[in-house]
């Protein structure tokens, strides 16, 4: 877990410690976790280098602050989406939305995906993150089924798992990968498409 301040954190520790946490995450997506150290980060943060260790004790630390962040970032719900929203408007509107948090952060997840080989600590935050997502999913998809709009032999938790794998690695391959799409508006439609009709929901708005 993100690492607290060895002092107080006064406002001009305050201003330094963002500024080191926007360094890294900046000089992260340039060179990369493992090629990254201390030296670089408060080189660009116009830091000095024993400031570092004041708010962070390794670059292992910073990172997870940076990671946390953007895991709040990516699986925040939506504040614009009506309560009173049909299914399917609520898939499509949470796709969208992903879909735009996933593109803000696409440097940055390549580099998550290279840290999550080898950090026990990081994967350990990305699944706590990825569970709070997973059970807002699952619990709409339970509602769905009391209403009887989605099959009752589904389980909920892991039809939540199968479809957000499926809507993470699709925009994984495209937004970091590279990957050829069809654009932008296709490719979520396809996605809202899948996502709809493999929970049986009505289609309409």
């Amino acid at each position: 877990m993100p690492s607290e301040p060895s002092e107080p954190l006064t406002e001009r520790g305050a201003r330094t410690r963002e500024r080191l946490i926007a360094a890294a995450r900046q000089v992260f997506e340039e060179r990369g976790f493992p090629d990254t150290r201390v030296a670089h980060i408060t080189r660009h943060a116009q830091v000095a280098y024993g400031s570092f260790y004041t708010w962070f004790p390794s670059k292992e630390a910073v990172f997870l602050e940076v990671a946390d962040r953007l895991f709040e970032d990516m699986t925040q719900p939506d504040p614009a989406l009506a309560a009173d929203s049909s299914p399917a408007a609520r898939i499509r509107r949470a796709n969208r939305s992903y879909y735009q948090a996933y593109l803000r952060n696409a440097k940055m997840m390549a580099i998550i995906e290279q840290v999550a080989t080898f950090n026990e600590e990081f994967k350990e935050m990305r699944r706590k993150h990825r569970a709070a997502s997973i059970g807002r999913s699952a619990r709409a998809i339970e509602r769905w089924q009391r209403a009887g709009l989605v099959a009752a032999d589904l389980d909920p938790e892991t039809t939540a798992r199968a479809l957000a794998a499926m809507v993470d690695h699709s925009l994984y391959l495209w937004l970091v990968q590279g990957d050829d799409a069809p654009g932008t508006e296709r490719l979520l439609d396809t996605l809202d498409a899948i996502n709809i009709r493999a929970l049986g929901l009505p289609a309409t708005p």
